[in-house]
């Protein structure tokens, strides 16, 4: 005889609760259970917490690599970016002052002065000159050298500082730095190229055209000319195939680290239990990695200016050259910087902080006071503004998102750039949050001042119409004038605000996700 089902548990906390096989828990089997499901819980996220503290540190380390990999092989591989990058040395005053001196330099050494100095007084002398007066010919080198450096100077800096020099300054680093890209990665075709390890110039053109000539002339044998006849090797470089070699591995490590590290800092975000947290904390340490990047920058600039002695190059001309040539990475460090430090305030303003909650309700009295002012003024957006007002939280992010997307996908932002955008996105800000706040009242709700939407004045009811009935008790056992869930409601008799209160809409900031 089987024995009979134990009854049921009379402890209330474990009714209502079944197992797997459908039977029900008892109060200790319920409490156990949930015990476990805590203890598991608190397992997995503490795994999720250490894999994406692994994957953050990982993105943050990789950061400041990523940036540089990315300018150097914009730079490097970029015919067009290198020229935009060196172009501004032509038309700086420092780099031109040294170029003028050391054009006028060479000029004035080729030119022997002593000697013209010497002949004048042998052709004085054979003329029969006077003894004083052929040696007054001596007397004339120094005066005669500084005229020469003095017309030298002003001609080479008539050339120098003309916009046909900066033209020849582009053309020539733009033919320059093509050629040797051609040769390092052997594509584009071109009269030099690397063939293992020697240096050879394509003269198939040159060769033609003379075979040709040969052979209009009458020598048809010249058609016969071989192949192997139409390249000469420059040169032997034993260290180009290592050349080669870092320029493939510096293609990959430059379009394929920038995208690792963003994955690895989404991974992170994605992981952590908290997301909202994450992201902050992510956004905090890139940011704190841009700064040592800039600091880096700073420290290898000094180093440089230390280490070039001013005979070789002025501290002028040395710092105008670092700085032109590094500018780029520096605005994509100070771009990131300033993204960094968007996401991580907007990360903070989503979150419960006491600051953050004082940041969103000065906003929020700002914007409503501008927008009830909008209201006053008769423009009041209805509807529309009622919609943006309860999905405000994910406007502001979307605003937000595409502000940084905007400096992110901007091609090399400088510091304008970055000062306009953020411009544009606080006003887009601000826009929004007035307009949802110029809602003016819903059908049915008495307007700003307290008046009902119809009836007599006073608030009394219209002629023939029935009177207030009296509030009635609800069936829950909320008092009479509780709203939905037992909150009182918002405003008072008639759509009026209750006193010392107000009744304007709640969320026009920049408020929570809901």
């Amino acid at each position: 005889m089987a024995p009979k089902a134990a009854p049921a548990s009379p402890d209330p906390a474990g009714a209502g609760h079944a197992g797997d096989d459908g039977r029900a828990l008892s109060a200790e089997q319920h409490a156990e259970y949930v015990r476990l499901r805590r203890a598991a819980a608190v397992r997995h996220r503490g795994l999720r917490r250490v894999g994406a503290s692994l994957l953050l540190l990982a993105a943050l380390l990789l950061a400041p690599l990523a940036v540089v990999a990315d300018w150097v092989d914009d730079t490097v591989s970029d015919t067009g970016r290198y020229v935009k990058t060196v172009a501004p040395l032509a038309s700086d005053p420092a780099v031109q002052d040294v170029l003028i001196d050391r054009l006028t330099d060479r000029v004035v050494r080729n030119v022997d002065v002593a000697a013209v100095t010497a002949a004048l007084g042998r052709q004085l002398q054979e003329a029969g000159a006077s003894p004083r007066v052929v040696a007054g010919a001596d007397a004339l080198t120094e005066p005669l050298r500084s005229a020469v450096r003095s017309t030298v100077d002003r001609t080479v800096t008539g050339v120098i500082t003309s916009e046909a020099f900066q033209q020849a300054w582009e053309g020539a680093n733009r033919g320059a730095h093509a050629a040797v890209l051609r040769m390092l990665t052997g594509e584009g075709g071109g009269a030099v190229r690397a063939e293992g390890a020697n240096v050879q110039l394509d003269v198939g053109a040159v060769v033609d055209q003379v075979e040709q000539r040969l052979v209009d002339a009458g020598f048809g044998k010249a058609a016969a000319i071989p192949e192997s006849d139409r390249t000469i090797t420059l040169f032997r470089a034993e260290e180009l195939s290592r050349a080669q070699d870092a320029m493939r591995v510096l293609d990959v490590v430059g379009l394929w680290v920038p995208v690792v590290t963003v994955l690895l800092a989404a991974l992170a975000v994605w992981t952590a239990p908290s997301h909202r947290l994450m992201l902050m904390i992510t956004a905090t340490g890139t940011g704190v990695m841009m700064v040592l990047l800039l600091v880096a920058l700073a420290v290898a600039r000094r180093v440089y200016l230390d280490s070039v002695p001013p005979s070789v190059l002025p501290p002028d001309a040395a710092a105008t050259i670092y700085d032109t040539f590094l500018r780029f990475l520096h605005n994509r460090a100070v771009t990131l910087l300033v993204v960094s430090v968007i996401t991580a305030l907007t990360a903070y303003l989503y979150g419960p902080g006491r600051l953050a909650r004082a940041v969103l309700g000065t906003w929020g009295r700002g914007t409503r006071a501008a927008g009830g002012a909008l209201e006053r003024a008769g423009v009041r957006t209805g509807a529309p503004g009622r919609r943006l007002a309860h999905r405000l939280g994910w406007t502001t992010a979307g605003v937000v998102t595409a502000g940084v997307l905007a400096l992110l996908l901007w091609n090399d932002p400088t510091p304008g750039v970055v000062a306009l955008v953020l411009c544009v996105m606080l006003a887009a800000l601000i826009a929004l949050a007035v307009l949802a706040a110029a809602t003016g009242p819903a059908a049915g709700q008495a307007p700003l001042g307290g008046e009902a939407p119809s009836g007599g004045p006073g608030g009394e009811p219209p002629e023939g119409g029935p009177g207030p009935e009296p509030p009635k008790g609800r069936p829950d056992g909320e008092p009479p004038n509780a709203g939905p869930g037992g909150r009182p409601p918002q405003g008072g008799p008639g759509g009026e605000p209750p006193q010392g209160g107000s009744a304007e809409p709640s969320g026009s900031g920049p408020g929570k996700l809901t």
